[in-house]
């Protein structure tokens, strides 16, 4: 017996105003969950431009605690519509250290935890190792009300092995 999930993704366009990304993400989420998604899976870095193409000090000022004022705010509409968030975050470990992580809040609005992205790309354009820190955490599952996931960003892909979650 095979169990049917409805994911739902946002891929949108961004400004420089985080509270404006924020916003425009939360009223896609609500778009996702009327046409029937259970989770909706965010875009990478979604609360601001992407902004590892040039190296700025300035960037920084982007990041934030996880779980923080993001993740409290997905929770809320996650609890509210009833569906899983997967949200992509610029985190602030501490002074000098952060990470691209990806916060996983269920339906009941309940923080999970977080991936941090652990394969950080450094080429013309992608200059995210001025920005990131690997990931320390490993490969993560969640058992969420709709499904167990296993989360990864962007370049990991190409790094994971391949195997089964488990039941």
């Amino acid at each position: 017996m095979s169990k049917l999930v409805k994911v739902g993704t946002v891929q949108m366009t961004c400004t420089k105003e985080p509270k404006e990304n924020l916003a425009k993400a939360i009223e896609r989420i609500r778009e996702a969950a009327k046409k029937g998604a259970q989770i909706v899976c965010l875009q990478e870095l979604f609360t601001s431009l992407y902004f590892c193409d040039v190296e700025d000090y300035e960037n920084f000022k982007l990041a934030e605690s996880i779980p923080g004022p993001s993740t409290e705010s997905l929770a809320a509409v996650a609890k509210e519509l009833g569906v899983v968030i997967i949200a992509s975050l610029f985190e602030k470990r501490t002074e000098g250290l952060y990470h691209n992580t990806t916060a996983v809040i269920d339906a009941d609005g309940k923080y999970l935890g977080k991936y941090r992205k652990m394969h950080i790309p450094d080429d013309p354009a992608y200059y995210e190792k001025f920005y990131f820190t690997p990931g320390d955490l490993g490969y993560k599952v969640f058992k969420t009300k709709f499904a167990t996931i296993g989360v990864l960003i962007c370049w990991d892909q190409w790094y994971r092995k391949h195997r089964a979650l488990p039941h």
